[in-house]
Parts: C-alpha cells; sequence; structure tokens
C-alpha cells in the first residue's frame, strides 16, 4: 500500500525544497521510492566520501536516493511523463558507497560513468520493481536508461534534470552554502523548456540576470568537485577500496549492499596495509599538502577528475542563446573550469605501502 511515510520523515529543509521542484509529489513514486533495492541509495551520501572527513565541513547529509527523488520531481514538474520520471528516479539506482570514489578505482577519473551500465541489471534483479512496473504496464526499457530522455540528461554543456538538481542541492549546503530556499525558487521558476530545431526539448532561463546567478554559484561549485582535497578523498578511498577488496576484506557486492556507515565501521576494524590509522588521519585532516614532484614514503598521488559545467540557453532580446554567447563574465567563469589544472602532485603523512610502487595493480572493479 502506497505511504507517505517517506516524506513525513524528511527533515524539514528536504520537504521544502522537494515542494519548490514540484508542487505535487506523484504518488506512483512512492512505491517505488519503498523497494529495497532503492531504499539502499539512501545509505549512501552524494559527497563521495568527503562527508566522513573534517576538512570539507559538510553538515547537510543529503543521500544518493534524496538526489534520485529529486531528479524524478524536476522532471515530472517539466513533463508530467511517468517513464521519463521514473527513469530519473532509477538514474543513480547502480551507484555504490563512496558514488564516484568507485569510478576513481576503475580508472574512470573524467567520466565517473563506469558503474552506469549496471542499472538494468538492479533493476532486472529487482522483484519488487519489475512487479510494480508490470502492475503500470511499463518496458524496463523505457526506464533504465535516462539518457534516452534530453530533459532528464543530455550532453554537457546543456542543461538538464540532473544537472540542475546537484548544483541547486550542492549549493544548498550538500558542498557549500552558496544560497538559501528562497533563491533557489526564485532561479528555478526562471526555468522554462524549449524544443529546438532538432525536435529535441531544453531548458532555457528567461532571465540573463538570473541565469548568469545559476552559473557564479554552478562555477565555484565545479572548483569544489575538482580540488585538490576532494580528489585526494576520492582517490584515498578507491585505494583503500581496492586493497581490502584485493585481501578479502572486504567484496565488491558490499559496496553494492552495505551502508556507507557498514563500510566505515570494516574499514576502521582493518589493521592490514595501515588502512584504518590512515582513515583516522585523513578523517580528521584540515587539508592536504601539495608538491610538484612525488613525495617518498608518503601516500602520494597526482589524479585527475571531471570538469563539470553546464553553458544553459538563455532568453535574451536576440533570440535565446548560450550564455557563454552572451555574457563574457559567463565565459570566463566556464573558462576557469576548463582550464583548471591538475598537475601537482598531492600528500599526507601516511603510507598505504602497495600505493605509490603498485600502481599497475588497480583494476577495474565490476559488481559480481
Amino acid at each position: 500500500m502506497t505511504t507517505n511515510k517517506y516524506l513525513e520523515n524528511l527533515e524539514p529543509l528536504l520537504k521544502d525544497y522537494f515542494k519548490i521542484l514540484s508542487d505535487e509529489f506523484p504518488k506512483f513514486l512512492l512505491d517505488y521510492i519503498y523497494t529495497p533495492r532503492m531504499q539502499k541509495q539512501d545509505g549512501i551520501s552524494v559527497s563521495c566520501g568527503t562527508y566522513y572527513s573534517k576538512m570539507f565541513n559538510i553538515d547537510l547529509w543529503y543521500s544518493s536516493l534524496a538526489h534520485s527523488v529529486a531528479v524524478a520531481l524536476i522532471i515530472w514538474h517539466f513533463t508530467k511523463d511517468k517513464k521519463q520520471t521514473l527513469a530519473g528516479l532509477f538514474h543513480d539506482i547502480s551507484t555504490p558507497a563512496f558514488k564516484h570514489c568507485i569510478d576513481f578505482m576503475n580508472k574512470d577519473y573524467e567520466n565517473q560513468e563506469s558503474t552506469e551500465d549496471l542499472t538494468k541489471t538492479m533493476i532486472l534483479e529487482s522483484t519488487e520493481i519489475m512487479n510494480l512496473l508490470k502492475r503500470d504496464n511499463i518496458d524496463i526499457e523505457e526506464i533504465c536508461d535516462y539518457h534516452i530522455y534530453p530533459i532528464a540528461d543530455n550532453d554537457t554543456p546543456m542543461l538538464s534534470a540532473d544537472r540542475l538538481e546537484y548544483t541547486l542541492s550542492n549549493g544548498l549546503g550538500q558542498v557549500k552554502k552558496l544560497w538559501n530556499l528562497d533563491e533557489i525558487k526564485d532561479i528555478y521558476n526562471n526555468i522554462k523548456i524549449i524544443i529546438k530545431e532538432d525536435g529535441n526539448p531544453e531548458m532555457y532561463f528567461t532571465n540573463l540576470d538570473k541565469a548568469l546567478r545559476f552559473i557564479e554559484v554552478m562555477s565555484e561549485l565545479s572548483i569544489c568537485y575538482m580540488n585538490d582535497n576532494r580528489r585526494f578523498g576520492m582517490q584515498f578511498l578507491a585505494d583503500i577500496m581496492r586493497i581490502m577488496s584485493e585481501n578479502k576484506k572486504i567484496s565488491i557486492n558490499d559496496l553494492y549492499e552495505l551502508s556507507e556507515k557498514e563500510i566505515i565501521e570494516k574499514i576502521e576494524k582493518c589493521k592490514e596495509y595501515n588502512i584504518s590509522n590512515s582513515f583516522n588521519i585523513w578523517r580528521n585532516g584540515k587539508e592536504v599538502f601539495v608538491s610538484s614532484n612525488p613525495v617518498s614514503n608518503k601516500y602520494s598521488i597526482n589524479v585527475k577528475a571531471k570538469k563539470r559545467y553546464i553553458d544553459p540557453l538563455v532568453k535574451t532580446k536576440d533570440g535565446i542563446k548560450r550564455i557563454s554567447e552572451v555574457s563574457n563574465i559567463a565565459k570566463e567563469k566556464i573558462d576557469s573550469i576548463l582550464n583548471y589544472s591538475f598537475d601537482r602532485y598531492l600528500y599526507m603523512d601516511f603510507n598505504l605501502e602497495e600505493n605509490n610502487n603498485d600502481k599497475q595493480r588497480v583494476k577495474t572493479i565490476h559488481r559480481k
């Protein structure tokens, strides 16, 4: 039986945020939200593990489930299409613990999409979801790939529900407190949909000033996604997961079946390879150190990250254009993201032993 317990248990900030995204919370979503597979996403933070280190000062717990629900609400708001909305809800169903850190295990630093091919598998393996789809007369091929719906997802640098959502919530405090709910509402209500010449829909801003404010927040967040502390943390957690997996202290399936709290308990109990001590140093650290060269006898890495940016359409007196075409300020902020350099080495005062001398053993991670 459909229940609204999910909504009742949300903290007030998220209740208000979801209400901005959609005045109506579609009831059909609730049955899908309460399936065991979707509920597992409630134990995973969208912070890629950074929530657990003091160097990031993140106060807002925002789960992968909350992100997925919010994306679904945005799609529902703009389309009122059940299948597109469900595709948005399921788009991160294959997200493992520590989210994109697993992409770092898979050497997918710059695309961060290495686990997406598991989406269909996860849905197929969920008896509960498959029964609901059968009940609703929906074929799995219609909801297992949100890339087929341009409002849900599209190619960079276009604005989509996914990119819009993580920019709004990350600026609400999940990454950095850059705006409040009133400003989010103001920005969100300024977005409309246009059908382009190629027949595909795309979001656009009706006001240049609102679009510029969005770009300002987006660009600051994008630098945060790539900064030294975050890249270091993601690679560090990826290496911990790799070493523990290779030494039978954790299984790959654990990353998909356990919450991050449960994974952390395993890390804290792992004495091999200095794992627990290194994790404690990182968890209580204030910053990582930077060097132009590798640092011996330390955990020292040089790693890239995905350059996330959005160049949305905006309405002007000359028609609807990319904001970088009509605003030098916007272009400069986007260029600052694209020109961000990863040329430095990052380190902290511990050593995972294998890390510096055994890079070639990093293996692609696949769920079995």
